[in-house]
């Protein structure tokens, strides 16, 4: 009786869809989901916990002033809303706050609003805590980007200087465009204005962030296929100030000339890696640890969510990793977590991350629909 009652609310605010636990939480999923949890290694001192399930095709994490947890897609076409209300630790509710757009895969808040970047345009969702039942018709604030689906779905975020990072991903796996957006970085301010490349020479990124002490802008970028199982790497690249190129369609992983673009070009004259990555390991989100949860080991350290490889044989990435630094100079590269990858197939995906006020790490997961929570609870 309590589903159908939730069920007729849910039409009667006109698809708007908030979803409470007992009609948008598939029980048998979530146990599904926990008891897979229990198979990924994490090390000494650590958990991993569901905090929501039944996101469909979760990617790109927000966090709102009051705690709301805000989910981008790709081919969904929807952005979420998560509330946990008893502070739990696992979602209460669930509203689907816009649906039908083109890939919105990139979220980010600031002052109130929620930003959405789809393929072309990056929109922006006023007062958004104050109306996840019924949100307003957003502002469009640009539409300056191309309509590509290949490598279209953006990441965004706010950096120090308060503009918005908007990537362009090339239409493409290798390929050298005239129009001068692909392949970049952008950034524009919170109202549509003054959009400009930051950085060029930039494959494929979804997904970057800023060192605390430096304030330099960090980020994921994908390698090209193609080239072999164990090449080219994908990379962690450090941008400090605007104007940087980083190799691509020239050169990658530093050292690598493109056997077709790459002809005549010196991979010196681009900027090198901060430190290269697995290949073909699709590294996604990445997050400076700023909290105080983890060990000190763990604090200034980068958190890589790896979606894993579709075309390397055998299947590489689905897990975790945390590159080190020593000095603001990147330094290793490891596994924090994995065992979403069980052999020639994967019940998961990794795509973001995001802290928590508590210090603890949110992911999420596009293939399972769920967000994870990993927290330290220390040895005993």
């Amino acid at each position: 009786m309590k589903v159908r009652i939730w069920h007729a609310l849910a039409l009667v605010l006109g698809g708007v869809g908030i979803f409470i636990n007992t009609l948008f939480f598939n029980p048998a999923r979530a146990d599904g989901l926990s008891e897979k949890l229990q198979t990924i290694v994490l090390p000494p001192g650590f958990e991993i916990s569901l905090f929501a399930s039944g996101v469909t095709g979760a990617r790109s994490l927000a966090l709102g002033d009051e705690g709301t947890i805000f989910v981008g897609t790709r081919s969904e076409g929807r952005v979420y809303a998560l509330k946990d209300s008893d502070g739990d630790f696992r979602a209460d509710t669930t509203y689907i706050i816009a649906k039908g757009l083109n890939s919105p895969n990139g979220v980010a808040f600031q002052n109130g609003a929620l930003y959405v970047a789809e393929i072309s345009r990056v929109l922006r969702y006023d007062a958004i805590e104050k109306h996840l039942l019924n949100p307003t018709r957003p502002v469009i604030l640009s539409e300056a980007f191309p309509t590509d689906g290949h490598h279209g779905w953006k990441f965004i975020r706010f950096g120090p200087d308060g503009k918005l990072y908007i990537p362009v991903g090339v239409p493409c796996n290798i390929c050298e465009e005239a129009d001068e957006r692909y392949g970049t970085i952008m950034r524009m301010n919170p109202d549509g204005s003054e959009l400009e490349i930051y950085a060029r020479g930039v494959r494929n990124s979804v997904g970057f962030d800023w060192q605390p002490d430096t304030n330099t802008l960090y980020f994921t970028d994908n390698g090209r296929d193609w080239l072999g199982n164990e090449t080219p790497p994908d990379e962690l690249n450090a941008a400090p100030k605007k104007g940087m190129h980083f190799g691509f369609p020239y050169c990658h992983g530093g050292n690598i000339a493109d056997p077709d673009f790459g002809k005549g070009k010196r991979c010196d004259d681009y900027t090198q890696p901060a430190i290269n990555l697995g290949a073909h390991a699709a590294a996604l989100g990445m997050r400076f640890y700023t909290g105080e949860q983890f060990p000190a080991e763990y604090q200034g350290q980068v958190f890589i969510a790896e979606h894993g490889s579709w075309n390397r044989i055998p299947l590489f990435g689905y897990r975790i990793t945390l590159v080190r630094f020593e000095k603001n100079t990147a330094v290793s590269y490891e596994t924090f977590a994995e065992g979403w990858l069980d052999g020639v197939s994967s019940w998961g995906r990794p795509v973001d991350l995001l802290q928590l006020h508590d210090g603890s790490l949110l992911i999420s997961d596009d293939k399972a629909g769920a967000i994870y929570r990993i927290r330290y609870i220390g040895t005993h």
